[in-house]
């Protein structure tokens, strides 16, 4: 009745209403005397062509333009961003080609059509802002990833360094500039200001990549990696505020009247460090937690960034400077900017960022580099900016006490352009000072010298055979040694109580050693000790309250699943243990390239794919992630599917053939180490026909004849799982039982499957 009354009430005030609205309407036809009204079917063509003319409308209208190009830049920019994380270079340098191919150089060459239809040129303009804005934004970021603390504790040997990697590019820049001036330089710019460019553009480092290539080889618990952080921090801060100088004498004309900005700007560094930042430490020390950080005081410190890179544009020193400035003086406290951070960089890098990199490569024309001698210039440039960054870095850390191969680690580090290089860049075409062949060069010369760094590390790897790492790892000679592999803590938490199940009463003679990777594009400076601290929280809690000793190894990883592999196989370990993982996206080439998995795509597996080979698992149960490091460790390695392993007292195995002799090991481990209660279901008859395998049985049973039976069941019964805490079962076995649906994932206890 109830619905009949509400079916009655809907029809009668949609109805009605309906009808007013239409009898307004009618009568207000009559309004329009003496109006020129224009009427839709007045004017000529069909209705399909007016559909096309307001189609064709939309499109052309700034608002559709720009998303269309937000849209195009992110996709593309993803693309290329995993196609040379693949080849083992930072992401960054895809994000800079990206915004080359999508520029005049390739599309805009060969597809203008399609060039001008996403990149009019009336449209620049407001890509031009977007990416400023995303540019203010990441350089907030880069300056609150500055420890200033790090700084003043190291900053004898890191200054050294730091300047010398500054002073000698620099001065071959100014040299260069003296050579090349007449061919290359605008008009209407005079030496100094041309010359102070050059200069600076040679000396630029990229700290924000060089921390992640730092981060991805595992060096930053390292002194090494310790010192090039602290040189490249050092190194920024002394490049911004050398570049803040250059704009000023630039747009000054001369060193004369560019002493009023730099006395300006010298005064507004003063306010920000006496005035704002004591402020900004107080609200810090109140604020730092995520249910305190409420949206007005996110507004407060956003306000002190806009207006930080407001008074330097005016001062005439760049709004990027200032927004630099802003992230160095927020509050200390490390919680504090690691929310912060999270809060900001994630638009920034992902959404904005991107946009930055096609404007410059809409820029670049590298198709003006026609004729041979601006390509020899090309080659002269690049080699000036190598030997002067990598070489007066060398030498200075070599001064200070580093060895050789410290020394050329650390030069080859700071010779790291990428992303700084093109804000720089861009700022001097802006003011002029570079010309558009000069620009194009000088992008080429940014991109070859962030390519390199990760060769010329390796290079000087292999040349000088690196000792062990610094990171202490127990003796595991002649021990059972089992390595965990997890992701979620929680999983990590089971782990570590599977491994104790299996070394309990044999910790002399065994170790435990916790891996956790996490993607290097998801850490920064902040948050990388407090993610790593978050991580291992329930793996400590555990193994105190078991009393199991285990070797914590926390690094980030550019593929994670080549990572676990290599450690699995090149180290000295007895078993591999890790959780299946389940996830929608995970797996998809769309999830891939818009970023929703860390994943990443391997050729030969979507090849698999397509033949059938990769159907280990018909059920689905595992990720892509499991499948290949199954395919590919070489050590016996065990996949725990948890439901909630609070305890292991007892525990079935299946066995359906002789292949399936290898978990006796495993079983003899658990009677022995845990007291763990064993039902051995013989499936198949295996045992009762094959003598040595029921003598192996026997032979366990003997040693503890209160912890092992053996059925004969050709079913699994339902009931008797439920009995258990844990199914152990080979992956061959497990993928029968699958097949044939004699149970469902649903009726099992945990379970973990071996592969030997």
């Amino acid at each position: 009745m109830k619905n009949w009354k509400n079916l009655l009430f809907y029809i009668l005030v949609i109805g009605g209403f309906s009808a007013l609205i239409y009898f307004i309407t009618s009568q207000g036809s009559g309004l329009e005397a003496g109006r020129h009204v224009s009427s839709m079917t007045e004017t000529s063509g069909s209705g399909w062509q007016h559909f096309k003319d307001s189609l064709y409308h939309n499109l052309s209208y700034p608002l559709g333009v720009l998303l269309l190009q937000i849209i195009t830049i992110i996709l593309v920019a993803r693309l290329f961003s995993y196609i040379f994380k693949a080849i083992g270079q930072p992401s960054v340098i895809g994000e800079i080609v990206a915004g080359i191919v999508l520029g005049p150089s390739l599309v805009g060459a060969y597809f203008p059509e399609i060039s001008k239809f996403i990149f009019p040129a009336a449209s620049l303009a407001n890509l031009g802002i977007m990416s400023q804005v995303g540019l203010i934004l990441f350089m907030f970021v880069v300056g609150m990833e500055l420890d200033l603390k790090v700084l003043r504790n190291k900053a004898h040997e890191a200054v050294v360094i730091s300047h010398a990697s500054i002073i000698f590019p620099f001065a071959l820049g100014v040299i260069l500039a003296y050579f090349i001036y007449k061919g290359t330089a605008p008009d209407q710019v005079n030496f100094l200001s041309y010359a102070l460019f050059i200069g600076i553009s040679m000396s630029i480092t990229a700290f924000p990549v060089l921390a992640r290539i730092v981060q991805e080889r595992g060096l930053t618990k390292t002194r090494l990696g310790n010192i090039a952080i602290t040189c490249a921090a050092a190194d920024d801060i002394t490049a911004w505020c050398i570049l803040a100088a250059v704009i000023a004498v630039v747009k000054a004309g001369s060193l004369a009247s560019a002493g009023y900005t730099i006395l300006l700007a010298a005064l507004y560094v003063f306010l920000m460090i006496r005035v704002v930042r004591p402020f900004l430490y107080r609200i810090g020390d109140l604020y730092a937690t995520k249910e305190a950080l409420s949206k007005p005081i996110v507004g407060i410190f956003f306000v002190v960034l806009l207006v930080s890179a407001w008074s330097t544009e005016i001062i005439g020193i760049h709004a990027l400077f200032g927004a630099f400035m802003a992230g160095v003086i927020m509050p200390p406290n490390l919680n504090f900017r690691n929310i912060f951070i999270e809060k900001v960089e994630d638009i920034a890098l992902v959404l904005l960022l991107p946009l930055f990199f096609v404007f410059t490569g809409l820029r670049t024309q590298i198709g003006l580099l026609n004729t041979p001698g601006l390509w020899e210039l090309c080659g002269v440039v690049i080699l000036v900016a190598v030997t002067g960054k990598f070489a007066g870095s060398a030498l200075a850390a070599r001064f200070v006490g580093q060895s050789w191969h410290n020394s050329l680690t650390i030069g080859a580090l700071m010779n790291t352009r990428g992303l700084m290089e093109l804000v720089a860049l861009n700022i001097g075409y802006d003011l002029g000072v570079l010309s558009p062949e000069m620009f194009a060069i000088l992008v080429l010369m940014a991109l070859v010298t962030t390519f390199i760094t990760g060769p010329a590390l390796d290079l000087i790897n292999r040349l000088f055979r690196q000792a062990p790492d610094e990171t202490h790892l127990p003796d595991r000679t002649d021990k059972y040694n089992v390595l965990l592999s997890f992701g979620n803590p929680i999983t990590g938490r089971q782990l570590v109580r599977l491994a104790n199940s299996l070394t309990r009463k044999a910790k002399e003679n065994s170790t435990v050693t916790a891996l956790h990777l996490t993607p290097a594009n998801e850490l920064n400076l902040f948050n990388a000790p407090e993610y790593e601290k978050e991580s291992f929280k329930l793996i400590h809690e555990e193994a105190e309250r078991l009393k199991q000793s285990f070797t914590p190894v926390f690094r980030p990883a550019q593929d994670i699943n080549e990572e676990i592999t290599g450690v699995a196989n090149s180290g000295d370990y007895d078993l591999l243990l890790l959780g299946a993982g389940k996830s929608v996206y995970e797996g998809t080439v769309l999830g891939k390239i818009l970023g929703f998995t860390t994943r990443v795509i391997k050729p030969e597996l979507l090849y698999d794919t397509i033949r059938g080979r990769d159907r280990i698992f018909s059920s689905g149960v595992f990720e892509e992630r499991v499948q290949h490091i199954l395919r590919s460790v070489q050590i016996p390695t065990g996949i725990l599917i948890d439901k909630e392993l609070h305890q292991l007292d007892r525990m079935i195995v299946p066995i359906f053939s002789l292949s399936d002799s290898f978990l006796l090991v495993y079983v003899q481990k658990l009677i022995q180490n845990a007291d763990v209660v064993v039902t051995i279901l013989d499936a198949w008859g295996t045992v009762r026909t094959n003598i040595e395998l029921k003598e192996a049985i026997r032979a366990i049973g003997q040693a503890a004849p209160q912890n092992l039976f053996v059925q004969e069941e050709k079913v699994i019964d339902k009931r008797i799982l439920e009995q258990q805490d844990l199914m152990m079962i080979s992956v061959d076995s497990w993928k029968r039982v699958l097949e044939s649906r004699s149970i469902w994932l649903s009726d099992t206890p945990s379970v973990l499957i071996l592969k030997p």
